[in-house]
């Protein structure tokens, strides 16, 4: 643990994001984007995908795919994009594994800010039976037109809570949102494989690899 991490105040209200932390979503709706955009002539292998638009804002992501491709997608292209990823995620979405029982252990206000829209945060939590969890308790950057790495959207999550920044810990486990919750002032704790480790840990993290450790490390920071 840094020096910096150990002048902080203990755990108040702990950030969750969504996808790749809450839910398991990264693989399947990377999946849902590579099938997608191969129909308009682009080939993208899904780690690739994976890499490039974990913790993006949309707008972003077809900007990449625009300019690869050197064209203009439809107007309609983010429309039946979300519409794909939503009959994926109710067919296939599940939980990340032992998030459910790191909830149950946390004995701290929690709640959701995601880059996604509002409804497909409340989608993925539905199909995943964590909205009970968070219901009344999710924020999403399109409320205040603002997304990861820039702090407002955990600063605003944190506001409407009733929590100083200092006292907040936010679980990511994308690059962008680590630096969002830096920026902010917070900690963050970043949920990632062994193999993107050094990325998030470079960008301010402090990494874990299990949701069954997120309840030590919340009472030890």
């Amino acid at each position: 643990m840094s020096e910096a991490w150990s002048v902080l105040v203990q755990t108040e209200l702990v950030i969750f994001d969504c996808d790749g932390v809450l839910v398991d979503s990264e693989r399947l709706g990377n999946r849902v984007f590579v099938k997608f955009v191969a129909e308009f002539g682009l080939a993208m292998k899904l780690e690739e995908a994976i890499f490039l638009f974990k913790g993006c804002k949309m707008a972003d992501c077809v900007a990449v795919i625009e300019q690869r491709l050197g064209k203009k997608m439809p107007q309609d292209f983010v429309t039946q994009l979300r519409t794909r990823t939503a009959e994926a995620f109710e067919r296939e979405l599940l939980p990340v594994e032992g998030i459910e029982a790191a909830l149950d252990k946390i004995n701290l206000p929690i709640c959701v800010a995601s880059s996604d829209p509002p409804e497909k945060i409340k989608l993925a939590l539905r199909v995943t039976n964590l909205l009970s969890r968070f219901e009344g308790r999710i924020f999403s950057s399109y409320e205040i037109g603002s997304w990861k790495p820039a702090p407002d959207l955990f600063l605003y999550a944190a506001k409407n809570m009733g929590f100083q920044a200092p006292s907040c810990t936010v679980v990511e486990d994308s690059v962008l949102g680590v630096r969002a919750g830096v920026a902010a002032g917070m900690r963050v704790l970043g949920y990632t494989e062994q193999s993107e480790a050094h990325l998030l840990e470079a960008s301010g993290a402090h990494i874990f690899y299990s949701m069954h450790q997120l309840p030590s490390l919340l009472s030890h920071y």
